[in-house]
């Protein structure tokens, strides 16, 4: 078996990502929850610190500021 053929299978592949959306969904909802009136920048850093300590190797993207500009600007539904 070599080295760079090993990897997660599908199904795994599918958990993995859900698990991240569903801690990403989390967060999103804690922030809507807690962070009313806050500023983007403060919301971001409340993300980031929660999201984190959860991942190897976290690195933040546009999907997380986006989130912060939606919950800064009260743009989450929590209904669905």
């Amino acid at each position: 078996m070599e080295l760079s053929t090993i990897g997660w299978n599908q199904e795994a592949r599918d958990k993995i990502l859900l698990d991240a959306d569903r801690a990403l969904q989390g967060a999103v909802r804690e922030a809507v929850e807690t962070m009313d009136g806050k500023s983007r920048d403060e919301v971001y850093e409340f993300l980031f610190q929660k999201l984190q300590p959860q991942f190897v190797d976290f690195k933040p993207g546009p999907d997380l500021s986006a989130c912060a500009d939606a919950v800064a600007n009260g743009e989450v539904s929590l209904d669905s």
